[in-house]
């Protein structure tokens, strides 16, 4: 959500979408966020989840570049997945699926 009211697009108020599912046939809680920011190019997806990767200069944007990866872990953690799916000038959608049940600790 952060980063949905960050990076929006400059002269375009900021247009952020959440919905939340239950899809109990495969036992998973599905949360998407939506944005009509600034996007990115697909090629980039794998790196904005690595820690301290920005895709935008300091300059441009605040921040230290450890947002996503800090959701990537918590997602992990709890045993889910986070992805991202963006087109420049136009936003970006992130998907994040979590079991509805917690794993057992090791």
């Amino acid at each position: 959500m952060a980063n949905a009211l960050k990076f929006h697009r400059e002269g375009a108020p900021p247009v952020i979408s959440v919905r939340a599912t239950l899809d109990p046939r495969h036992q998973r809680c599905e949360l998407v966020v939506r944005d009509n920011g600034v996007g990115f190019e697909e090629k980039h997806t794998h790196r904005i989840f690595n820690v301290f990767q920005r895709l935008h200069g300091r300059s441009q944007y605040e921040g230290s570049g450890i947002g996503l990866a800090i959701c990537r872990k918590i997602a992990e953690r709890h045993g889910g997945t986070i992805t991202a799916r963006s087109t420049p000038g136009e936003g970006s959608t992130f998907h994040v699926s979590l079991p509805l049940r917690q794993r057992a600790a090791p």
